[in-house]
């Protein structure tokens, strides 16, 4: 299940420090990859939690990877988003306090496809049309790709 769901046995729903590490996908276009979340039904980008050990590139490219069958090929760094506007408090009652290492990526392999369970569609969104039902731990970072 993981090291949060292993915290969530002991501590409940309190709130917890989240570190997290996410992919921003942009294609040729300037378009970018979003996906639509199963338990909220808003819009996000690819990410998840870190595990003991692992690098923050490494959890970015295995939740890509998890979540939209991509493989980024080479991350940038895009910034450290924290603070009070990353408080959220999960459908299920779990509460977090997130720090989302972000990272852009342009190359990219693999073949396109959601994950089962978590993801109910993925969609290409340029910055004229981006959906209005964001993720809000996301949107800052969203607010600064939309800003490039």
């Amino acid at each position: 299940m993981g090291y949060i769901m292993d915290l969530r046995k002991i501590v409940g729903h309190r709130t917890l420090i989240q570190l997290g590490a996410s992919v921003i996908l942009e294609d040729a276009q300037g378009r970018i990859l979003l996906q639509k979340r199963a338990d909220t039904g808003a819009w996000a980008y690819h990410g998840g939690s870190v595990e003991p050990d692992e690098a923050v590139e490494e959890t970015a490219c295995r939740e890509c990877m998890e979540e939209t069958g991509l493989i980024p090929d080479a991350l940038e760094f895009f910034g450290i988003y924290s603070g009070k506007n990353m408080h959220y408090i999960y459908p299920n009652g779990d509460e977090v306090s997130n720090v989302d290492v972000v990272f852009r990526c342009t190359k990219w392999h693999g073949t396109l496809k959601q994950q089962d369970g978590e993801v109910t569609a993925l969609c290409w969104f340029d910055k004229a049309h981006m959906p209005e039902n964001l993720f809000e731990p996301n949107r800052m970072a969203l607010d600064d790709w939309m800003k490039r």
